[in-house]
This record gives C-alpha cells, sequence and structure tokens, in this order.
C-alpha cells in the first residue's frame, strides 16, 4: 500500500535537508499528537547519518504508548528535469504495537528546489507499507500524513535559521 503527498513548502530547500536529518524537526512534525523518545540510554543522534539505525517509543500525547520502532535513516541524491534532488529514506520497521503487524515499511521523503522559485522547496513524501493489517491500518496512516503534511507546512518557515547579516555600524568605531 502506498501513501503519497507533494507540495511546494516556504523554505529553501538545504535548511529542509537540515530539518530532515534533526531527530527534534522530524519528532515535532508529530507533535503534540505523537511523541518520540529515545530507548537507548545515549538518547537520540544530533543528527541522523546515513547507515544510523535507532529505536524510539511513540507515544500518543505522551502518555499512551503506541510501540517501538527502528529509524534506519539512509541518503540518495539524484536528479530531475528541474535540477537536484536529495531523499532521505526510512527503511526501519515498527517492533511493537499496532504498526508491529506490518512486514514492509519504506518511508522516502525527496527534497528539491522548487521549479520557478529556488526560495521554496518542493516536498515529496511516499510511505510504503504492507503486511496483513495493511488495509486496516491505510485509513489511519493516510490521516497521519495529511497531519505530517500540515506541520511540514506550518514548521517549514523556521526551519530558514542562517540570520541576515547587517553591516557593522562604523559610527560606532
Amino acid at each position: 500500500m502506498r501513501i503519497l503527498l507533494k507540495f511546494v513548502i516556504d523554505c529553501d530547500a538545504d535548511a529542509v535537508w537540515r530539518a530532515l536529518h534533526s531527530p527534534r524537526a522530524v519528532a515535532e512534525l508529530y507533535g503534540p499528537l505523537m511523541e518520540m523518545t529515545p530507548v537507548i540510554p545515549d538518547g537520540l543522534p544530533t543528527s541522523w547519518e546515513s547507515g544510523t539505525e535507532v529505536p524510539v517509543q511513540l507515544s500518543l500525547a505522551g502518555a499512551i504508548p503506541m510501540g517501538r520502532q527502528i529509524i534506519a535513516a539512509s541518503d540518495r541524491f539524484t536528479e530531475d528535469a528541474n535540477g537536484p534532488v536529495r531523499i532521505f529514506r526510512d527503511s526501519g520497521i515498527p517492533l511493537t504495537g499496532p504498526l508491529s503487524s506490518l512486514d514492509v515499511w519504506d518511508h522516502q521523503m525527496a527534497v528539491a528546489p522548487a521549479p520557478g522559485d529556488p526560495s521554496k522547496t518542493l516536498w515529496r513524501d511516499r510511505l510504503v507499507f504492507g503486511g496483513p493489517t495493511a488495509p486496516a491500518l491505510w485509513p489511519v496512516l493516510w490521516t497521519m500524513w495529511q497531519w505530517r503534511e500540515a506541520r511540514v507546512k506550518a514548521l517549514a518557515p523556521s526551519w530558514a535559521h542562517d540570520p541576515e547579516l547587517s553591516a557593522p555600524d562604523d559610527a560606532t568605531d
């Protein structure tokens, strides 16, 4: 089964790419509905690096356990007709909870400068999942992905953190 999203967000592709590699920014996409906490004592990495595998606990509103899963991060780089495309992939798998009945989990997020406006980003999100309960879970995951789209659009402007440089004030020298 698949869920696909495609939309433009108000943030440049470099800032979006940095946010996709930030466990904190990714956790904010689900908040306050879902909370993601580390299972291992070392906590979450500062940045998802290609090849990273980290177990996390998900909970509904921070109170109701929803299960554990492995986040397995990898990066891929390609091009399309509009230029470079960067793809962040989570090919981990749910370990416990309602999603653990799924035996396929492949979540890819592709970011590229928006056609005609490189100050914005074209975001493409694809979730492929399968297993005996996939048809029953599809409406729940589809709803969650609509929530994700709204959260990405709301949070993206805050990801551009490069400050504007102002000219030094020569009058005070």
